[in-house]
Protein backbone atom coordinates (compact mmCIF):
# COMPACT_ATOMS: atom_id res chain seq x y z
CA UNK A 1 0.00 0.00 0.00
CA UNK A 2 1.40 3.23 -0.56
CA UNK A 3 0.46 6.84 1.07
CA UNK A 4 -1.38 9.54 -1.34
CA UNK A 5 -2.14 7.06 -3.92
CA UNK A 6 -6.17 7.60 -4.75
CA UNK A 7 -8.26 3.87 -3.68
CA UNK A 8 -9.58 4.38 -7.27
CA UNK A 9 -6.28 4.34 -8.88
CA UNK A 10 -5.34 0.84 -9.67
CA UNK A 11 -1.72 -0.95 -9.21
CA UNK A 12 -2.33 -1.17 -13.32
CA UNK A 13 -3.11 2.25 -13.81
CA UNK A 14 -0.36 3.67 -11.37
CA UNK A 15 2.32 1.71 -13.54
CA UNK A 16 0.65 2.79 -17.01
CA UNK A 17 0.90 6.50 -16.23
CA UNK A 18 4.34 6.03 -14.22
CA UNK A 19 5.62 4.84 -17.65
CA UNK A 20 4.29 7.96 -19.33
CA UNK A 21 6.12 10.21 -20.76
CA UNK A 22 6.24 14.08 -21.69
CA UNK A 23 3.49 14.85 -24.24
CA UNK A 24 1.58 11.29 -24.04
CA UNK A 25 -1.79 11.09 -24.26
CA UNK A 26 -4.00 9.01 -22.33
CA UNK A 27 -7.94 8.87 -23.47
CA UNK A 28 -10.42 8.84 -20.41
CA UNK A 29 -13.23 6.65 -22.10
CA UNK A 30 -17.02 6.32 -21.16
CA UNK A 31 -18.54 3.02 -21.41
CA UNK A 32 -19.01 2.62 -25.06
CA UNK A 33 -15.66 3.60 -25.99
CA UNK A 34 -13.82 0.88 -28.16
CA UNK A 35 -10.84 1.07 -26.56
CA UNK A 36 -8.97 -2.03 -28.77
CA UNK A 37 -10.25 -0.72 -32.71
CA UNK A 38 -9.34 3.10 -31.65
CA UNK A 39 -5.79 2.59 -30.00
CA UNK A 40 -5.00 -0.83 -31.24
CA UNK A 41 -1.03 -0.11 -29.66
CA UNK A 42 -1.34 1.89 -26.72
CA UNK A 43 -2.46 0.46 -23.57
CA UNK A 44 -5.92 -0.22 -21.94
CA UNK A 45 -6.89 -0.17 -18.16
CA UNK A 46 -9.99 -0.74 -17.05
CA UNK A 47 -11.77 1.64 -14.10
CA UNK A 48 -15.32 0.75 -14.37
CA UNK A 49 -17.39 1.66 -11.39
CA UNK A 50 -16.19 4.81 -11.68
CA UNK A 51 -17.56 7.99 -13.46
CA UNK A 52 -14.57 9.94 -16.11
CA UNK A 53 -14.55 12.81 -13.74
CA UNK A 54 -13.77 10.50 -11.06
CA UNK A 55 -10.96 9.56 -12.70
CA UNK A 56 -9.79 12.68 -14.11
CA UNK A 57 -9.53 14.33 -10.33
CA UNK A 58 -7.74 10.85 -9.34
CA UNK A 59 -5.04 11.02 -12.30
CA UNK A 60 -4.65 14.76 -11.89
CA UNK A 61 -3.63 14.39 -8.02
CA UNK A 62 -0.77 12.68 -9.49
CA UNK A 63 0.02 13.95 -13.08
CA UNK A 64 0.81 16.87 -14.37
CA UNK A 65 -0.74 17.95 -17.99
CA UNK A 66 1.32 20.13 -20.64
CA UNK A 67 0.19 23.71 -19.98
CA UNK A 68 3.65 24.98 -20.84
CA UNK A 69 3.50 23.39 -24.70
CA UNK A 70 -0.41 22.56 -25.16
CA UNK A 71 -2.65 25.65 -25.79
CA UNK A 72 -5.65 22.53 -24.23
CA UNK A 73 -3.65 19.69 -22.86
CA UNK A 74 -7.12 18.69 -21.76
CA UNK A 75 -9.34 17.85 -24.05
CA UNK A 76 -13.22 16.82 -24.31
CA UNK A 77 -15.40 14.98 -27.31
CA UNK A 78 -18.30 16.91 -28.78
CA UNK A 79 -20.39 16.56 -31.85
CA UNK A 80 -19.14 16.55 -35.49
CA UNK A 81 -20.11 20.08 -37.17
CA UNK A 82 -21.45 18.18 -39.63
CA UNK A 83 -23.38 15.27 -37.79
CA UNK A 84 -26.53 17.19 -37.22
CA UNK A 85 -26.15 16.21 -33.44
CA UNK A 86 -26.34 19.59 -31.00
CA UNK A 87 -25.19 19.29 -27.33
CA UNK A 88 -24.84 21.91 -25.51
CA UNK A 89 -23.49 21.32 -22.14
CA UNK A 90 -23.71 17.63 -20.69
CA UNK A 91 -23.42 17.12 -16.65
CA UNK A 92 -20.22 14.60 -17.96
CA UNK A 93 -18.69 18.20 -19.04
CA UNK A 94 -19.37 20.15 -15.85
CA UNK A 95 -18.27 16.97 -13.78
CA UNK A 96 -14.95 16.62 -16.11
CA UNK A 97 -14.25 20.31 -15.97
CA UNK A 98 -14.65 21.03 -12.21
CA UNK A 99 -12.22 18.15 -11.31
CA UNK A 100 -9.75 19.93 -13.68
CA UNK A 101 -10.18 23.49 -11.82
CA UNK A 102 -10.12 20.85 -8.49
CA UNK A 103 -6.25 20.26 -9.18
CA UNK A 104 -5.01 23.55 -9.77
CA UNK A 105 -5.40 23.89 -13.39
CA UNK A 106 -7.11 27.37 -15.11
CA UNK A 107 -10.58 26.44 -16.89
CA UNK A 108 -9.08 28.25 -19.93
CA UNK A 109 -7.08 24.86 -20.68
CA UNK A 110 -10.13 22.89 -21.78
CA UNK A 111 -10.46 22.54 -25.10
CA UNK A 112 -13.30 20.69 -26.91
CA UNK A 113 -12.68 18.30 -30.28
CA UNK A 114 -14.83 17.11 -32.62
CA UNK A 115 -15.69 13.30 -32.48
CA UNK A 116 -14.11 12.43 -35.43
CA UNK A 117 -10.81 14.32 -34.48
CA UNK A 118 -10.87 12.89 -31.21
CA UNK A 119 -10.79 9.41 -32.79
CA UNK A 120 -7.87 9.98 -34.69
CA UNK A 121 -5.75 11.73 -31.87
CA UNK A 122 -6.69 8.97 -30.01
CA UNK A 123 -5.38 6.56 -31.78
CA UNK A 124 -1.59 7.83 -30.87
CA UNK A 125 -2.75 7.34 -26.94
CA UNK A 126 -0.37 6.32 -24.72
CA UNK A 127 -3.29 4.74 -22.66
CA UNK A 128 -7.03 4.43 -22.68
CA UNK A 129 -8.86 4.54 -19.39
CA UNK A 130 -12.44 2.92 -19.85
CA UNK A 131 -14.81 4.53 -16.95
CA UNK A 132 -17.99 3.51 -16.33
CA UNK A 133 -19.31 6.71 -17.35
CA UNK A 134 -22.80 6.95 -19.68
CA UNK A 135 -23.42 10.41 -19.79
CA UNK A 136 -23.20 11.13 -23.16
CA UNK A 137 -19.97 12.92 -24.96
CA UNK A 138 -18.14 11.04 -21.64
CA UNK A 139 -14.71 11.42 -23.27
CA UNK A 140 -11.84 13.20 -22.41
CA UNK A 141 -8.11 13.08 -23.76
CA UNK A 142 -5.28 14.66 -21.72
CA UNK A 143 -1.38 15.71 -22.47
CA UNK A 144 1.11 14.58 -19.78
CA UNK A 145 3.21 17.32 -18.93
CA UNK A 146 6.29 18.07 -16.35
CA UNK A 147 6.73 18.91 -12.89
Amino acid sequence: MLKGIPANISSDLLKALADMGHGDLVVIADDFYPPYSKTPNGRVVFAKGNSAAEIIDSILQLMPLDTDYEEHPFLYMVPDADSGMTVEDTTAWDQAKEAVVKNGFDEKIIGTIERTKFYEKAGGAFLTVCTSERLPYGCYIMQKGVL
